[in-house]
Order: C-alpha cells, then structure tokens, then sequence
C-alpha cells in the first residue's frame, strides 16, 4: 500500500509547503539575527517583529475568513506565496544597496504576515479535498512532522548562511522556497468544490463563524487556552534570540545550531500522535501533550554559557514535542468536526483569537525582557504556560475528542482517486 505518499497530488502539496516552510523557518531566525547583528536593534526592537509577523490575524483575520470561504483555496494559495516571495525578496535587495532599516525590516514581516494569514486559512481548508476522511489524521500528522523538521533545519541553515555570507542571506533562501511552492501548487490537478457563498453581508457571514465557535464549548476551551498559551510562548521566543546571543555570548553558528536540536522535539511529537491517540484516545493524548510540555519550559531560563546552553535545548525540545503532537490531534480533530461551509471563519474566528495575543505578547517581551532582564521574562513566560492549563478542564472526562458538531451529521469527506 503507498497510501498517502501514492497521491500525487498531496505529495506535490506536501512537497511546496515543507519548501515554503524551511525557508521560514531560515527567516525567522535570519530576521532577528538581520536586527541584531546587521541592524543592532534593541530588544524592544527585535521582539516588535514578531509582534508585526502576527499582528494582520488581528487586522484581517476575521473578514479574511469569510474570503476564504467563498473562493477557490488553491488559487489563494499560489497569491499568497507569490506575494511573500517578492516581500522577501526585497530584503536582500534593499540591502545591497544601503537602503534597509529596521522601518523596512517591521514592514516587510507585516506584509509577509498578511499573506501568511490567507494561505494559513486556504491550506488548511483545502487539505480535505485531496486526501479521504480515513488519510486526515495521517496526512497532518506528515505535513506536522514535515513543519518540525524544518524547524530543526532552518535555524542551524540560519546560522550557517549567516556566518558564512550574512544574516541577510536567510531572507533570500526563504524567498526561493516561495517561488518553489508555488510551482508545486500550480502543479496540483485536484479542484475543491466551492460551496455558492450565502447572499449575505461580509459582517453576517463573520459572525455566523464567531457565534458557531463562542456556542461550542470543545472549540471555545481551545480557544481561550490557545490565547493565553500563545501569549507565554511567544513572549518566551520573541527574545529567546537575545538570549542566546547577548546574555549567554552565543555566536549566530551556535544559536542556530541550539534552536535546531530544540526544535527536533517537533518531529519527535509530530511522529508519536497517531500511537499516542490510538492508545490513550485523541483527548486524553492532547492532554497528556500539554500537561508534558509545559513544565518543560522551566529549563530554559536556568540556562547558563557553554555547556549550561543543554538546559535551552531540552526546555524547547519537549514544550515542542507536546506542542506538536497536541496540533496534529487538534487540527485533525476541527477538519473532521466543523462544518465544510463554515470551516474557513471557523479557523479565521479561532485564529483571530489564538494569534492575536501573539503581537502583544511580542511588545511585552521586548518591554519585560528591558524593563526586569531577559532571563527574568522567560520566567514569567513559563510560568504563565503552567497556569493556563486548568482551561482545559471540559476534556478531562473525554477518552476521545468528538466527530460531530452540535448534532450535524459526521462530515463526509471525498476520496482521493
């Protein structure tokens, strides 16, 4: 049996989006290495850009749903990493000819954040249609586990293209795999189905999506511990960088090398959701997930120079083996649960939340991170993770997350051919 890897057309998807996903990967360590080495951007400075990467969830997020919703994913798409190829890859060029400023660097990451909230909200949708109802859980476990691995190969590549030609030239990389995603996208025969968009207004059709997932209280409780979860991470990773770099003195070569055995953890996580639902049922693994990972957190700021920099790499090591493993159960659980029609301003409501506590938890890194000393706010950080996770409480008693929502029948998914 091929199974999934017989589909051409999930292999070509998976194929562009694990490309696209490396030369993020390379870019989001390049960018912040481009402010604080190229640029010596404050700390401040350095966390305002992943505040901006995260920002459009909460300017267009919702309506940008509603979009979705009525066209065609695959055509959205390909715009998207369209556009962000030629985002980024003016970062280089500004570069080369004396023009680029942290101004330019913020601007670029709010556009790049723009086209990722569309694609984000396209691809998701989108995958159902190339693989059957039976294939989800395995096709998300692959694209998960694809996305940890670049996340173990982007900041080391990061390091490496920085040390040897410059920060800048991770951009560039990240540039190149947008154009490769897009050729591989473009190759894909699979059409989606449309569903007609109702003759409603814009703001009718976005409520709808925020009153299906206030009224759910499986999709609410993600919600809201999404939100503040996102908030503890990302305020612990928006100066992880300067961390590393000026409290513990890391070279650019030994942050990323320290990023990427951290970030191994997702593959770890990625690959054990299948067993882990099979054997404990999906709500109790996604559970034992988060319940794991957060502790794990606590390492990170016990860190100290040279070999004291094993405590940061097994803290994210397993915080990213939870998290991972919890996103594959999670992700495959909403595909199967919400309805096809209403999926794209499900996720958009969902997200707009999820994400918008991302760009505050930014400014509040950098402020803390200036105001009491890095190391001070991965603790406060971690802290935060471990207290929100009694949110959980209404998947306690749950062997298994539900297939069915608020008495719709099961959605049935069309087979690959």
């Amino acid at each position: 049996m091929k199974g999934l890897w017989g589909n051409r057309d999930f292999r070509l998807l998976w194929t562009g989006e694990t490309t696209s996903m490396l030369g993020s990967m390379v870019a989001s360590t390049a960018l912040p290495l481009v402010a604080v080495v190229t640029l010596q951007a404050s700390t401040l400075g350095v966390a305002l850009l992943t505040a901006v990467a995260w920002l459009p969830w909460l300017l267009v997020g919702l309506p940008a749903g509603a979009w979705v919703d009525r066209l065609p994913k695959r055509p959205v798409m390909l715009t998207c990493n369209t556009v962000s190829m030629a985002v980024f890859a003016s970062v280089p060029v500004a570069a080369a000819f004396g023009a680029l400023t942290m101004p330019y660097l913020l601007v670029a990451a709010l556009l790049g954040g723009v086209a990722k909230v569309f694609f984000t909200l396209a691809y998701r949708a989108y995958l159902p249609s190339l693989v059957g109802t039976d294939d989800l859980l395995a096709a998300n476990t692959k694209l998960d586990g694809s996305e940890s691995a670049t996340q173990v190969a982007g900041p080391g590549l990061a390091g490496l293209l920085a040390q040897a030609f410059g920060p800048v030239s991770g951009v560039l990389a990240d540039a190149v795999s947008f154009g490769i995603s897009v050729l591989c996208v473009r190759a894909i025969r699979v059409r989606e189905t449309v569903v007609p968009a109702p003759r409603t207004p814009l703001r009718s059709q976005i409520a709808e999506g925020l009153r299906f997932v206030l009224g759910d209280r499986y999709l609410r409780t993600l919600v809201m511990f999404g939100a503040v979860s996102n908030l503890a991470l990302t305020g612990y990773s928006s100066i992880q960088i300067v961390f590393l770099s000026r409290t513990l003195g890391a070279s650019p070569g030994l942050v990323g090398l320290v990023l990427s055995l951290a970030a191994s953890g997702g593959v770890l996580g990625a690959a054990l959701a299948g067993r882990m639902g099979a054997r404990f049922g999906t709500a109790r693994a996604f559970l034992l997930c988060e319940v794991f990972a957060a502790p794990m957190l606590l390492l990170g700021p016990l860190s100290s120079p040279r070999w004291g920099l094993v405590l940061s790499v097994l803290a994210v090591f397993g915080l990213c083996a939870g998290v991972v493993c919890s996103n594959v159960l999670t992700t495959t659980f909403r595909q199967q649960y919400c309805p096809p029609e209403l999926y794209g301003r499900i996720s958009s409501s969902a997200s707009m939340v999820n994400y918008g506590t991302i760009p505050l938890a930014g400014v509040l890194g950098g402020v803390l991170g200036e105001a009491i000393g890095v190391r001070q706010t991965l603790w406060v950080a971690a802290v935060v993770l471990i207290a929100a996770l009694p949110i959980l409480a209404p998947f306690r008693k749950l062997r298994d997350f539900p297939v069915t929502a608020a008495g719709r029948p099961p959605r049935r998914l069309p087979q690959p051919m």
